[in-house]
């Protein structure tokens, strides 16, 4: 079993930044691709981004492509999002999710968090 811990989340300005950490234990997730996900009110979960195994590759969602980067440290067990340029409509709570194929659909992951709540104000 693999447990997730996502932190980091808050309040923010539009044009801000943060950076959520997902910090997970039961077992090393270095087989394992992690990506991150948000729901917002009213909304299904959505993909935000995904990291392989390695870190070498990287996928975005297109609402977020170029403004989050996504990254992982293997040897703290953790993966990362750096979100700049925060926007109003990325207001969301954010998911960090395991599984073992890069995809966009959350069928795809068998681990999740509890989610950290993103709030960008305007």
């Amino acid at each position: 079993q693999v447990q997730l811990v996502e932190s980091g989340g808050g309040l923010v300005q539009a044009g801000g930044s943060l950076r959520l950490s997902c910090a997970a234990s039961g077992r090393t997730v270095t087989n394992l691709v992690m990506g991150w996900f948000r729901q917002a009110p009213g909304k299904e979960r959505t993909f935000v981004a995904a990291v392989s195994r390695s870190g070498g590759n990287t996928y975005y969602a297109d609402s977020v492509k170029g403004r989050f980067t996504i990254s992982r440290d293997n040897a703290k067990n953790t993966v990362y999002v750096q979100m700049n340029s925060l926007k109003p409509e990325d207001t969301a709570v954010y998911y960090c999710a395991a599984g073992f194929a890069v995809a966009m659909s959350t069928n795809e992951y068998n681990y999740w968090g509890q989610g950290t709540q993103v709030t960008v104000s305007s």
